[in-house]
């Protein structure tokens, strides 16, 4: 071998370690920047400890958390206390209605393109007749939780995340409505979603997904597939909760529901258990809507499933 064939051999010996060194670099840089994190499981014993303090709250206020009532601004300061606690960027906003006194509660996370914002709602007040647990404070309990959960992991999302509660839905989705007439024509252009829970854990619960927004519509039922659980599309209340005053200013929406006073179906109780003929909440709009009113399966189940939505959006 000549002096010039042994330098060249050196020489590409030399630019094929450069080359796998390279690969192992580049390749040890794509295991350092992992997939976005699976949403963690949410645990009902939390949820149902929610519930228990706005039972408690109705039970201390005339057996109600309605619009204008004193029980109403305590759950809103309830909710505020541990979002705050948690690091979110709380605000209550205020609105009238029929000469009085309503709020409205925004917690924003830090961080995250304020330009994809995904947003969960639920409405916090219940009916003047009762406590409202599972209408709604199921939903209200369920987008607390998920929230916490989003701080407890310290989640850097790529959108930003805020979540929403409403007050006064049971006067026609008032709160809502005044929350987004607030915002700037720009400032609605921001949302990326906005998702809607609305009755999450009803006695005898189904399983409906609103079909407002297609994509929206695919995260929630590719999940419930990968539980084994049979879905329907989200017709009996459509326009009826809150979703309705985002969709009508043209922001995507989606959302979870599990039936209210309409009655269970033979093919539904095939489907999901429980008793055909009989409403998916017996107790809708009255005064038995309390923690006992609750099926703690449909609510463990429906507040994973906000999570995952909430993981995988704002990825």
């Amino acid at each position: 071998m000549t002096r010039s064939a042994r330098i060249r051999r050196a020489a590409l010996a030399a630019g094929a370690c450069t080359a796998v060194a390279a690969t192992l670099f580049t390749a040890a840089g794509a295991q350092a920047d992992p997939a976005p994190l699976a949403a963690p499981d949410i645990p009902v014993s939390a949820v149902k400890a929610d519930l228990d303090q706005l039972q408690s709250i109705a039970d201390a206020n005339g057996g109600n958390r309605a619009h204008g009532q004193p029980g109403y601004k305590a759950s809103v300061d309830y909710l505020k206390g541990k979002l705050d606690e948690a690091g979110f960027t709380t605000q209550v906003q205020e609105f009238d209605h029929n000469g009085t006194k309503g709020y409205n509660l925004v917690a924003d996370w830090p961080g995250g393109d304020e330009s994809k914002t995904v947003m969960s709602g639920a409405h916090l007040d219940s009916v003047d007749e009762g406590p409202g647990i599972n209408d709604n404070g199921s939903g209200s309990a369920g987008i607390l939780e998920v929230a916490l959960a989003v701080a407890k992991a310290d989640l850097k999302p790529a959108k930003h995340l805020r979540f929403g509660w409403w007050g006064a839905e049971e006067y026609g989705m008032v709160g809502s409505q005044h929350y987004v007439s607030s915002l700037a024509d720009a400032d609605r252009a921001k949302f990326d979603s906005y998702l809607n829970f609305d009755m999450i854990g009803s006695p005898n619960p189904g399983y409906f997904v609103y079909d407002d927004d297609p994509r929206l519509e695919k995260v929630f039922k590719d999940w419930y597939a990968t539980k084994n659980i049979a879905t329907e599309i989200e017709t009996e209340g459509d326009g009826r909760s809150d979703h309705a005053s985002f969709k009508d200013a043209g922001i995507p929406v989606g959302g979870l529901f599990s039936g209210a006073d309409y009655k269970k179906t033979a093919e539904q109780a095939k489907n999901w258990g429980g008793t055909e003929g009989e409403p998916f909440d017996a107790c809708y709009h009255q005064s038995c809507d309390t923690v006992k009113n609750i099926d703690e399966k449909a609510l463990d189940t429906n507040t994973d499933a906000i999570a995952h939505a909430v993981w995988e959006l704002s990825s």
